[in-house]
């Protein structure tokens, strides 16, 4: 996606036509699926996709024999609650494959969460306990000097179930999910479904929740925007970033498909 998370013409061009070469192409994705699927069928892709940071494995619109979720025990998500005023939490979201809860309403221009909140949307210890679905991340937003307290404690009191991964950006906000699951997780699975070797994949990636990803996948490749950790780990760079089409324009270059940039 560009800056504005659009996809441009280039990139969906390019992505179709590695589709018509018999590459398998599949989003793996930090988002849940709510705010994936779009993208998903924009795309017009028919592969399973990884939501969550690998936490969900789902077939959009249709059931995949593989399906799978990692979920969160609804006790964590209590103990947090009655600890929000303690622990500097600002507004607290739980989310699952089909769950979405949240303490508050979120600010303009968050960009992940509604800016209002349906009754039925409203999290309390009410509504998580008749809710049947456990979720899969706990996402948190804090007093920004309290972040590194609510991490401690997160650690010491659930570190043997969840772990805690601080968003990039401005904003200071943390996830919390299921202990040791990561892109590469997702991205394991889809070549075990598919029967892709590991040296045959290729991952695109920028920020922090790909590193992961990078480093497993046979061709690992950073954007020119990324962050300095994930081009440390990767074995290429696309020339041009994220603005200029650079994902369309290193599958134009490397793997020999016609997109006409």
């Amino acid at each position: 996606m560009n800056n504005e998370s659009m996809i441009t013409t280039n990139t969906k061009k390019a992505i179709q036509a590695a589709k018509n070469e018999d590459y398998i192409v599949s989003i793996v994705t930090g988002r849940p699926n709510r705010i994936s699927e779009n993208f998903y069928d924009d795309l017009s892709l028919d592969t399973p996709m990884i939501n969550f940071n690998g936490s969900l494995g789902i077939l959009p619109h249709s059931k995949w024999e593989r399906e799978y979720e990692y979920v969160i025990d609804k006790d964590i998500v209590m103990d947090l609650l009655e600890k929000s005023k303690l622990l500097g939490i600002t507004l607290l979201a739980v989310e699952g494959k089909q769950l979405f809860l949240a303490s508050r309403a979120a600010k303009d221009g968050f960009g992940f969460f509604p800016s209002s909140l349906r009754t039925t949307e409203v999290l309390n210890q009410k509504s998580l306990k008749e809710n049947v679905d456990n979720p899969i991340t706990i996402t948190v937003e804090l007093v920004p000097e309290m972040k590194q307290a609510f991490i401690n404690y997160v650690n010491q009191q659930f570190g043997d179930l969840v772990e805690v991964s601080p968003w990039g950006g401005p904003h200071p906000i943390v996830e919390v999910a299921t202990k040791g699951i990561k892109k590469v997780t997702g991205v394991k699975r889809l070549a075990d479904y598919y029967g892709v070797l590991q040296k045959d994949i290729i991952a695109f990636g920028d920020e922090a929740n790909d590193h992961t990803m990078i480093d497993y996948a046979g061709l690992g490749v950073a954007m020119k925007n990324a962050i300095p950790s994930i081009k440390g780990v990767a074995n290429d760079v696309t020339k041009y970033t994220n603005e200029q089409d650079g994902v369309a324009r290193y599958m134009q270059e490397k793997l020999d498909i016609a997109v006409g940039i």
